[in-house]
C-alpha cells in the first residue's frame, strides 16, 4: 500500500504553512487562504433561536437557546485556495397573539465542520401540549410554565431553564441555554423572576492579538419573560453574557439576540391583556466563524517527505501573520556632486518614501527582514538604493543631469553656451513621488542664466537653476532643492535635501558663491576662486545630495552624497530586535515600537 506518513504506514500526515492567519467571518462566503494552508482551527458559532411568543396568558415565555459553539482544533482545509464558510442566521421572532415556540437558529460551518442552531423558547398555554415545549438545539430553549425544557448538544451548548408556575398570573419563563451554562430557572412569586439566559463562552484566549466582535464572548442564551405584577420590579430574565437578549416584562416584547454572537432572543411578556406587538419574542442573533490557518508539521517524517513538503511550500518555518500594519520611512543615499573643478552641479537627494502619518502602511508577518540602507554616492556617482520589505527608494542622481530618486543638477554650460537639463526625479516612478528633478542650466545671457552649476533636486522641491548674473556673465551656483519633514520617530526631521551647485569665477558683486544647501541634509556648493570654500558633502543618514565644485579653485572637487536611513514603526504589541547593534530600537511615548536603521542589517518582528 502507498506510504503517506513519511515512510511509515498509518495515519496520513498533513503539513500546513498558514502563518497563523486569523480571519473573522460575519457573513457567509469563502476565505481566501494562504497558498500553503492545509489545516485550520475554527471556532464556529451557529445562529441563536428566538424566544417564545405570548397570548397574554398571565405567564412569560421561555428564552431562545444560543447557537451551538464549538472550537475544532484541526480541520483539513481541503483544496488549496479557498475555505467555504457559512454563517447561520438567527431564528426569526415568534409573532403573537398566538402562543408560538421560538424559531430555531441556523447552522454555521467552516469547511467540513459545523454547529447546530439554537433551540426556540417554549410558549405559555393552558394545559400541557408538548408542541409548545422548549426546543432542542445547539443550546436548548427555556420552557414556559408546566413545559419541558429544550436540550442542548453536548460540546456545543446546554439545556434551557425551567419555567415557574406558582399561582395565577405569577409565572415566569426559563432562560435559554448558553454555550457556557444552563439557562436559569424561573423562581416563584412573590419576589420571583424569570430565568436568565445561560452564559456564553469567551474564546478570545484562542486568538491572541485579534480584535473580535463582542470582545470574543459568544452564544449567550435569551432571557425568560414574566407576567410580573409589581411594575417597579425588574423581574424579567436577563440575557446571557455573549449576546443573549433579555426577556419581556408585562407587556414588553422580548429583546433580540446580538448580531454575530449566536445569542438567543428573549421571550415575550405575559401581561393580560397584552395586545399587538407586546406579544412578540426577540429574534435570535446571527452566528460567527473565526478561522486560524495553522502552521503544522506533526507526525513522523523521513527526509524525502520533509524535503517534498518544503519544495511545495507547505512546511512551516514559524512565520505568523500578525494582522497588523506597520509605518515605514525609507530614504536612499544621496547622489554625489560633479567631479572636477569646473562649476559643477549638485547631487540629487536620495528617494524619500514614507507611509507616515497617513499613507498606505505595510502588512507584515512575523519573521526576519533584511534592511538595506543605501550609501551616499561618491563625487560624480549616483547614490545607492535603500530597501525594506516591498519598499525601494532609489538613490539620488549624480550631478551633471543624472536621474534618480531626485535628479542631479546640471553642470555649467561653460564656453559652449549649450543649455543643460537637470536629471529627472522620481525615477523609476512611484506614487506618492519619491523626489524631484535637478535644476536646469540655460545659455548665459541677460535675463537667462549664469555660468554656475545648478542645484540637485530634493524630496520637497526641484533643484534651483544657476541664477543670472549682471550682464549675463559668470554667476553663483543654484540652490539645492528642499527636503521633506517627517515625524515617524516622534520628532520632526527634514531629510533628502539636494546639493548646491558650484559657483563660476569672475563677475561682481559676489557671483562666485556656491549654491545654498537644500534643507534636509544637502551639501552647500563650492565657491569659485582660489582659497574659497570648497563645498560640503551631504549629511550622513539624511540622503542629502553632495555639493558641486566651484571653478577657478585648485582645491575644489565634488562632494559625496549623504547615506540614507530606514525607520519602521509598529503597534505596541509587537517586539523588535535589530542587528547590528549600530541600529537601535525605542518606544514612542504613545506606546508604538520604533526601529531605526542607520546601516544595513536585519529586523526581527514578533
Amino acid at each position: 500500500m502507498p506510504r503517506t506518513n513519511g515512510g511509515i504506514i498509518g495515519k496520513r500526515n498533513l503539513t500546513s504553512f498558514g502563518k497563523c492567519t486569523v480571519t473573522v467571518k460575519t457573513s457567509s462566503g469563502n476565505i481566501c487562504a494562504q497558498p500553503a494552508t492545509r489545516v485550520i482551527q475554527a471556532t464556529i458559532v451557529a445562529g441563536g433561536a428566538s424566544g417564545g411568543s405570548n397570548q397574554g396568558e398571565g405567564t412569560g415565555a421561555g428564552g431562545g437557546g444560543a447557537g451551538g459553539l464549538k472550537t475544532f482544533p484541526s480541520i483539513d482545509a481541503g483544496a488549496p485556495g479557498t475555505i467555504p464558510v457559512v454563517v447561520g442566521g438567527g431564528g426569526a421572532l415568534a409573532c403573537g397573539p398566538s402562543q408560538r415556540q421560538g424559531n430555531p437558529g441556523n447552522t454555521s460551518s467552516a469547511g467540513s465542520a459545523c454547529t447546530t442552531g439554537g433551540g426556540g423558547g417554549g410558549a405559555p398555554h393552558p394545559g400541557t401540549p408538548a408542541s409548545l415545549d422548549g426546543i432542542p438545539g445547539g443550546s436548548g430553549g427555556g420552557s414556559a410554565a408546566s413545559c419541558t425544557v429544550g436540550t442542548g448538544i453536548s460540546g456545543q451548548g446546554n439545556n434551557g431553564g425551567v419555567g415557574q408556575a406558582a399561582g395565577p398570573n405569577t409565572c415566569g419563563g426559563g432562560g435559554g441555554g448558553g454555550a457556557g451554562a444552563v439557562g436559569g430557572n424561573a423562581s416563584a412569586y412573590p419576589g420571583g423572576s424569570a430565568g436568565a439566559g445561560g452564559a456564553g463562552t469567551n474564546i478570545s484566549p484562542l486568538y491572541p492579538g485579534t480584535s473580535l466582535p463582542n470582545s470574543g464572548v459568544y452564544a449567550g442564551g435569551g432571557g425568560g419573560a414574566t407576567f410580573c405584577r409589581n411594575p417597579g420590579t425588574n423581574c424579567a430574565g436577563a440575557g446571557g453574557p455573549g449576546g443573549g437578549g433579555a426577556g419581556g416584562k408585562g407587556a414588553q416584547v422580548g429583546t433580540a439576540g446580538t448580531a454575530n454572537t449566536g445569542g438567543g432572543g428573549g421571550g415575550a411578556g405575559g401581561q393580560i391583556p397584552n395586545a399587538g406587538s407586546g406579544r412578540n419574542s426577540g429574534a435570535g442573533g446571527s452566528g460567527i466563524v473565526i478561522v486560524k490557518e495553522l502552521n503544522k508539521a506533526s507526525g513522523v517524517w523521513n527526509l524525502k517527505s520533509q524535503l517534498r513538503a518544503r519544495q511545495q511550500g507547505t512546511w512551516p518555518d514559524g512565520t505568523i501573520a500578525l494582522g497588523q500594519n506597520f509605518h515605514y520611512l525609507v530614504v536612499a543615499g544621496g547622489g554625489g556632486g560633479a567631479s572636477g573643478t569646473y562649476a559643477g552641479g549638485g547631487g540629487g537627494a536620495g528617494g524619500h518614501r514614507s507611509s507616515f502619518p497617513s499613507g498606505t502602511k505595510l502588512n507584515l508577518d512575523s519573521g526576519v527582514y533584511c534592511v538595506t540602507v543605501g550609501g551616499g554616492g561618491a563625487k560624480g556617482t549616483k547614490g545607492s538604493d535603500s530597501v525594506f520589505s516591498t519598499i525601494t527608494s532609489t538613490g539620488g542622481g549624480k550631478a551633471n543631469s543624472g536621474s534618480g530618486g531626485s535628479g542631479g543638477g546640471a553642470n555649467s554650460v561653460g564656453a559652449t553656451g549649450v543649455a543643460n537639463s537637470g536629471g529627472a526625479g522620481n525615477t523609476p516612478p512611484v506614487s506618492p513621488s519619491q523626489g524631484n528633478p535637478g535644476g536646469n542650466n540655460a545659455k548665459p545671457g541677460p535675463n537667462t542664466g549664469g555660468f554656475g552649476g545648478s542645484g540637485g533636486g530634493g524630496a520637497g522641491g526641484a533643484g534651483g537653476a544657476a541664477p543670472n548674473a549682471p550682464g549675463g556673465g559668470p554667476g553663483p551656483g543654484g540652490a539645492g532643492g528642499s527636503g521633506t519633514a517627517n515625524s515617524i520617530t516622534g520628532c520632526s526631521v527634514t531629510r533628502a535635501g539636494g546639493g548646491g551647485g558650484g559657483g563660476f569665477c569672475g563677475g561682481s558683486p559676489t557671483p562666485n558663491n556656491g549654491g545654498a544647501a537644500g534643507p534636509g541634509g544637502g551639501g552647500v556648493g563650492g565657491a569659485s576662486g582660489s582659497g574659497k570654500p570648497v563645498g560640503a558633502a551631504g549629511t550622513v543618514n539624511t540622503g542629502g545630495g553632495g555639493g558641486g565644485p566651484g571653478k577657478c579653485n585648485p582645491s575644489a572637487d565634488g562632494k559625496a552624497g549623504g547615506s540614507g536611513i530606514v525607520v519602521v514603526r509598529a503597534p505596541s504589541a509587537r517586539t523588535f530586535v535589530v542587528t547590528p547593534c549600530t541600529n537601535s530600537t525605542s518606544t514612542h511615548p504613545g506606546g508604538d515600537k520604533i526601529a531605526t536603521f542607520t546601516v544595513s542589517g536585519t529586523l526581527t518582528i514578533s
